[in-house]
């Protein structure tokens, strides 16, 4: 290979240790042999456009949140039974019939737990949680499984005793907002069911960015570079369908988020004439906010981009500006 590709790990690549955003290099050594397919993102739009055709036979209430997931309101549906276990047993056929896919579904009162049954059920499966059941369900769950609880959070939660659903479900909301602040009255109500977030069809996203927390503080500019590959790559696929109705977006505005071990953040941002959108430019953009106005002081364990004025129009022109700002 003349250049290692960060990608997503295949059903196929995971038993043998690799993962998704994982480097390459270490994908490599974890699977001697590993095949790396280049990313071919306007097949994989053309894909989600057709998939979203489909979701719309069913429902106008569609959340997207990427190329290949989003929320569906199907309370009131188009067509069928009020069902959402038939729904989604349909949606999952016809995917199949049209375009060779096979897709996962999870069915749930709320957000929260729709989203971790339809990781239940991957690569190719239907997962139900009735309402009567969700409290058992939430139960269950490993604590990372819930929605904004990452590893550092996971290690803090640890730490307490909380291992899963339903040791947070026995803890107190002081003890939670006392130890992770206004969040843990938010992850208190999730794992209590307590989730009315609704589905919000065609929202006007302000950015998309990705992020990704390490095991291991990072020093050098040159691994962080390329950690960042995974990264971009990511916030390109998020920018191909963040407009309405899937519609790709560019942006103006990328900005560098760095947090050291110890949680100090800090951003670089740089602002441009021409909006972008490729994975290339991204990169480009990032080595340059790595590298000025100094490389980082101190060792980072987070890094994340993000794209914000965005636009969904084609615009020419050259850079602007850098401009660097500190949290």
């Amino acid at each position: 290979m003349s250049r290692p590709e960060d990608a997503a790990a295949s059903y196929e690549a995971r038993p043998h240790g690799v993962r998704s955003a994982q480097p390459a290099v270490e994908a490599d050594r974890q699977c001697p042999g590993l095949i790396f397919v280049p990313p071919r993102m306007e097949v994989y739009q053309e894909e989600s456009r057709r998939i979203r055709e489909i979701l719309h036979r069913y429902t106008d209430i569609i959340e997207p949140l990427s190329l290949d997931e989003a929320y569906l309101d199907v309370t009131d549906p188009k067509k069928g039974p009020p069902s959402g276990t038939l729904i989604a047993r349909r949606i999952r056929e016809e995917i199949y019939e049209e375009t060779g896919l096979t897709a996962s579904a999870g069915v749930g009162p709320s957000k929260f737990v729709a989203k971790v049954a339809t990781g239940q059920g991957k690569p190719d499966g239907l997962t139900v949680i009735r309402p009567e059941a969700q409290m058992e369900f939430i139960a269950g769950l490993p604590i990372g499984d819930f929605h904004g609880i990452g590893p550092v959070t996971e290690e803090k939660m640890q730490e307490i005793g909380i291992e899963s659903g339903a040791d947070l479900q026995e803890t107190s909301e002081k003890t939670l907002r006392r130890r992770f602040g206004k969040r843990g009255s938010h992850f208190k109500r999730l794992a209590m069911g307590e989730d009315d977030r609704p589905v919000k069809p065609d929202r006007e996203r302000k950015s998309v960015g990705a992020e990704r927390t390490f095991s291991e503080d990072i020093s050098e500019p040159k691994e962080m570079l390329s950690r960042l590959e995974p990264i971009a790559e990511r916030v390109a696929g998020r920018l191909g369908s963040a407009g309405p109705e899937g519609t790709p977006v560019r942006g103006r505005t990328v900005t560098l988020k760095l947090k050291s071990h110890d949680h100090d953040v800090s951003t670089r941002q740089t602002t441009l004439r021409r909006a972008v959108r490729s994975r290339e430019d991204l990169m480009r953009l990032a080595e340059r906010l790595i590298q000025r106005p100094h490389p980082p002081e101190e060792p980072v364990r987070l890094l994340g981009l993000s794209v914000s004025s965005l636009t969904g129009r084609k615009e020419g022109g050259e850079q602007l500006e850098l401009d660097f700002d500190r949290e």
